[in-house]
């Protein structure tokens, strides 16, 4: 039976229900509430029922996107949220509670990382581990033990996990296993397909894809029986137990605790990720274009990028990832060059903190985003003083080759 393609699933998602007057795409729908010519339907629905109450829950536009990323997931649900963080912090904090232990890679996002130590500030036991190493993951468990998480690409580092073998390994042990899908996107890479539970993706990176929306993202593949999780709530125990956990991160995330995507964001992210698919490839061959260049270049003491022959992850990633290794880089300088004067002489490429927009980023991460963990967390992560991330956007490749090139030239000693 034929299965119609990612791009061709995205362009035709809001057909799937109806559209108001023949629209092409669902359009936003801002209202904060939502009237009922009959008091019991609306109980029913405040009760279970499927339909929107209060835009704090969601509206017809999220519902919309939500189908969108279901559909690209290959899930059975998903939840948004107004920003990747928002994502996250709905997860931990709704499904874990004070005396839990989480397995974390140490290769994350550094907010994510100042996250985790806030949820370790609440009573949540967390290791963090070489994800990398599966006998550090099984090293890492406790009889306490529920979730297990890690990013497909680490941000900045650019180290893969054993993404496959964690998954064996939570399904071994009844655990969570969620995935930050975000620097892959679902057009590289599926979590679901090394028994992922719960997926998670920033929406404001690649798939809305413009640096025009904020958002976030929880996906529940299906694959996880949440009738053996302890701490879904008995109000939550209801319909088939795949729905419990994201009925419960939907209810305290966004009902609860209020992070909530708005229709204008959500409209913007929908209509961006019509060009998932095509932007990713672009991203993907320019990248792999310019690693190859800087790895020859004399201003470049080392490349991160999992294209690589000699990233130490290459070969899992090729087979991750399908021969695609996403839009991040991880650059350290020469000694000598001074990583600002070197950034400051860039013409094509923005210094911004953002990742997976159509224009090229670059930021010093030691001294912006990774600073606040301090100089031993960021050996641990593998991050120099030096150490550039860049975000390659879908520019002309001979461009950004140009742009690399003239600033190394001019910010090299003697």
């Amino acid at each position: 039976m034929h299965k119609n393609g990612l791009t061709t699933q995205i362009l035709h998602s809001d057909r799937q229900q109806p559209i108001e007057h023949g629209a092409v795409h669902k359009p936003m729908h801002p209202s904060s509430q939502y009237i009922y010519g009959d008091a019991r339907e609306l109980a029913a629905v405040f009760q279970g029922k499927a339909g929107y109450t209060y835009s704090r829950q969601g509206t017809p536009t999220t519902g919309a996107l939500e189908a969108k990323i279901t559909l690209i997931e290959e899930g059975v649900g998903t939840v948004t949220f107004a920003s990747g963080m928002a994502a996250l912090t709905a997860v931990f904090t709704t499904l874990l509670k004070g005396g839990d232990h989480l397995i974390s890679s140490k290769y994350v996002f550094g907010n994510t990382n100042s996250l985790l130590g806030t949820l370790a500030d609440l009573g949540v036991q967390i290791s963090y581990v070489d994800a990398t190493d599966l006998a550090q993951v099984r090293a890492a468990l406790r009889p306490n033990t529920r979730m297990v998480f890690a990013e497909t690409i680490a941000n900045p580092g650019t180290q893969i996990a054993d993404l496959k073998g964690m998954g064996e390994f939570c399904r071994e042990h009844g655990l969570v296993y969620m995935v930050d899908n975000t620097l892959t996107s679902p057009s590289l890479f599926k979590p679901r397909d090394v028994g992922a539970g719960l997926v998670m993706n920033s929406l404001s990176k690649y798939i809305a894809g413009h640096g025009h929306a904020l958002g976030g993202s929880i996906t529940d593949t299906g694959l996880y029986d949440w009738s053996n999780y302890p701490n879904i709530a008995e109000p939550y125990r209801k319909g088939q137990p795949t729905g419990w956990g994201l009925l419960q991160i939907k209810k305290k995330g966004l009902r609860d605790m209020g992070g909530t995507l708005a229709a204008e964001p959500a409209h913007r992210i929908a209509v961006g990720a019509e060009t998932l698919a095509l932007r990713m490839e672009k991203h993907c061959s320019n990248a792999l274009a310019l690693a190859r260049f800087l790895q020859a270049h004399r201003g470049v003491a080392k490349v991160h990028y999992p294209g690589m022959p000699g990233h130490a992850q290459h070969a899992r990633a090729t087979e991750l990832f399908g021969g695609r290794y996403g839009g991040l880089m991880g650059i350290e300088l020469a000694e000598g060059i001074d990583c600002f004067d070197f950034l400051n002489r860039l013409h094509v490429v923005l210094l911004a903190t953002h990742l997976g927009d159509t224009r090229s980023l670059a930021l010093p991460a030691a001294h912006t985003i990774y600073y606040e963990m301090g100089p031993e967390r960021r050996k641990q992560m593998g991050i120099a003083d030096s150490f550039i991330r860049l975000s390659v956007g879908i520019e002309d490749e001979a461009d950004l080759i140009h742009d690399f090139d003239q600033a190394l030239q001019a910010s090299m000693p003697g």
